[in-house]
């Protein structure tokens, strides 16, 4: 007989947003797992100005662009007109790396762990001084990897290409899902879907209701914004990626029914 998943019929959080949630609901279907998608964090273009447009006219005088999520992908190559000559392509992670070959790109760096600390880590090798590398990001992003390679020697542009937000509409039916005690499993994958999640809970006072939870996330930086919360994280794979994480759940809920 064959055992059944430990995670059969549980239900589990998906904060990703809409475009980015598809993969991470399949692999919770594929462990038995009933996907909630609840988006905690969407994005949206900013609207094109002088800087942005700066740095696009000057792409071929940088060394190197680096891309930190498939969402950066996406929204630089939405402002992008037609086919022109660009710097190498530095990525972190797989998923990024994956949606640059959709486009007929490839990436001619990706770090062994997909965390900003190794990517500087294993980049800095190549840097040498006056090394032009431009840098898309959000609104909220981390600027410790262009500050390591200025250290570094570098010229470093950041650029602002889209703006995080948590969707309104989402707020309620979070509350209302934690307050009748659906959701068993609490997953995340970034420090901003934890912010806008605990930003839910202390709003409307639901802290109580994460009693029983099991809670899991990528990265260590993810993992110490749980940790800044007082929240227990009982998952935190090695490998930053989706499947891992679903894969270190299973595994904590088999140790804990033994």
């Amino acid at each position: 007989m064959i055992k059944p998943s430990p995670l059969l019929e549980k239900k589990v959080l998906v904060p990703r947003g809409e475009n980015q949630a598809k993969s991470f609901s399949q692999l919770v279907e594929t462990y038995g797992g009933i996907p909630v998608e609840i988006p905690l964090i969407a994005f949206r273009p900013i609207e094109s100005n002088q800087r942005l447009q700066a740095c696009l006219k000057a792409l071929d005088t940088y060394d190197w662009i680096i891309f930190t999520s498939n969402v950066t992908v996406e929204t630089f190559f939405s402002f992008l007109p037609g086919q022109q000559s660009r710097p190498k392509i530095a990525v972190i992670g797989k998923k990024t790396a994956e949606g640059l070959a959709a486009k007929g790109l490839q990436a001619e760096f990706v770090p062994s762990a997909f965390v900003a600390e190794t990517f500087v880590e294993e980049f800095l090798p190549i840097v040498r001084p006056s090394l032009r590398v431009l840098i898309p990001k959000g609104n909220l992003a981390r600027d410790y990897i262009a500050a390591s390679l200025r250290i570094a020697g570098a010229i470093v542009d950041e650029v602002v290409i889209y703006e995080t937000f948590m969707p309104e509409e989402n707020r309620m039916k979070l509350a209302s899902m934690l307050t009748e005690k659906q959701l068993d499993i609490l997953l995340f994958t970034s420090p901003s879907t934890v912010d806008n999640f605990m930003g839910v809970i202390n709003d409307l006072e639901l802290r109580g209701k994460l009693t029983g939870c099991i809670i899991g996330c990528i990265g260590p930086i993810t993992k110490q914004k749980l940790l800044s919360y007082g929240l227990p994280v009982h998952v935190s794979p090695e490998e930053y990626t989706v499947k891992e994480m679903i894969k270190s759940t299973i595994a904590y809920i088999e140790r804990e029914e033994l």
